[in-house]
């Protein structure tokens, strides 16, 4: 099946995608501020600049688009272009892999959720993040 619109609108619509400060960042970063979480969201400080961090209690946490990362449930290729975009998608799961390793390495705790937990059930994700931000927490000040 071939693209519903020209390479050009295709183009701006993709160079329109934002990194930071979208809707599923911006709906998580609200629940858990209301829940009285308080962090950091994309600290340029940190390797891979986490979308939520907590650099008190060594807590970083990344919340990862299906089609980006190359979610094997849900990521679907474009048509066009494909090996640009296998190439790409590989590349950013490497990354994902090498920032993740740092972390792991660094004795801080990390914690990645997939765009299609967050929008098949918000409420039990947000309180599956809520949860190991108040354990990393409670195992960091004893």
């Amino acid at each position: 099946m071939t693209d519903s619109v020209s390479r050009e609108v295709r183009r701006k619509t993709m160079q329109a995608i934002k990194s930071k400060n979208t809707k599923l960042e911006d709906n998580v970063s609200k629940e858990l501020w209301r829940r009285g979480i308080r962090f950091r969201k994309n600290a340029k400080s940190l390797i891979g600049k986490p979308d939520i961090s907590i650099k008190k209690y060594k807590i970083v946490i990344f919340l990862d688009s299906c089609f980006w990362h190359g979610c094997k449930k849900h990521c679907r290729y474009p048509k066009t272009n494909k090996n640009y975009w296998l190439c790409k998608i590989q590349k950013n799961r490497e990354r994902d892999q090498k920032i993740s390793n740092y972390y792991i390495e660094n004795k801080w705790n990390i914690l990645r959720m997939w765009e299609h937990d967050l929008k098949e059930n918000f409420i039990n994700t947000i309180e599956k993040i809520q949860d190991f931000i108040f354990q990393t927490m409670k195992k960091n000040s004893t």
